[in-house]
């Protein structure tokens, strides 16, 4: 089963390259997160014919989050998190795709910080652990795949004091990542590559691309159920190098099928 999660920034505006990346990489599952489009406005045919059934939780302009299963329907379960029913943003979106729970996340920026923005993405990321932290306790098989918008590690990104201030390399993101993978959940990229630098995004400016200036902020989390059947990780960075690309490239697993004991 191979289960990808991809910030297509703009889903209308890249359809053709989510399109393409579908036909060569051929995932099971896809998380995509910024679709940057109304509820309304989702190219649901498209990506129909594309062999994808498809559920998502437009926005206008920002945000939104979608699943895409192939082969498969994916059964919807949740819109939003838990914990503040005044939180509009489409962020989350949760639905079963043959045995898995799948979980597409896009997590809060937080810039600039300090500030509200950041108190907001602090919050939204209690929130996120909070629910994660009962999946668990549910003992199912979960995926919990986006971009989270926090890198790790200093070795997560390249070798800049560019970002010090950045919301997404602040001490209390970091331990709020911390923290999640502390409840038992394992970090799929890392774990497949745990000695290496690996990017996920490139800005588009001052050339960060052509100098491999990236950072990582798109991660797959397994539940413990499925934390053993982890086969391989990878990213498609050659995504990031065609023409009218997203900022971000393709994040996926391969794991061995779920048992449906």
């Amino acid at each position: 089963m191979k289960i990808a999660t991809f910030n297509i920034n703009g889903v209308k505006r890249r359809l053709g390259n989510l399109l393409e990346w579908l036909e060569d990489a051929q995932p099971d599952v896809v998380c995509l997160q910024e679709l940057k489009a109304a509820q309304g406005d989702f190219p649901d045919a498209a990506i129909e014919r594309a062999g994808y059934e498809a559920v998502w939780a437009g926005q206008k302009s920002w945000n939104g989050v979608a699943i895409l299963a192939r082969n498969a329907k994916p059964v919807l379960t949740r819109t939003g998190l838990p914990g503040d029913p005044a939180d509009r943003q489409r962020r989350y979106i949760e639905a079963a795709v043959s045995g898995v729970l799948i979980a597409s996340i896009y997590a809060p920026n937080g810039n600039p910080q300090p500030g509200p923005k950041f108190d907001y993405k602090l919050a939204w990321l209690d929130r996120m652990n909070r629910h994660a932290a009962g999946l668990l306790a549910a003992e199912v098989p979960v995926v919990l795949a986006g971009d989270f918008n926090v890198v790790p590690e200093a070795r997560d990104i390249y070798q800049t004091r560019s970002y010090d201030q950045d919301a997404l390399v602040q001490p209390a993101s970091r331990d709020a990542y911390r923290a999640l993978l502390e409840q038992g959940w394992t970090d799929a990229l890392r774990t497949a590559h745990p000695s290496d630098s690996i990017f996920t995004f490139w800005d588009y400016r001052r050339n960060r691309w052509t100098r491999d200036a990236g950072l990582r902020l798109d991660h797959i989390l397994l539940s413990g159920k499925l934390a053993p059947k982890l086969i391989e990780a990878s990213v498609d960075r050659d995504v990031r190098g065609r023409e009218g690309a997203s900022d971000h490239a393709p994040v996926w697993v391969e794991l061995a099928a779920p048992d449906r004991g």
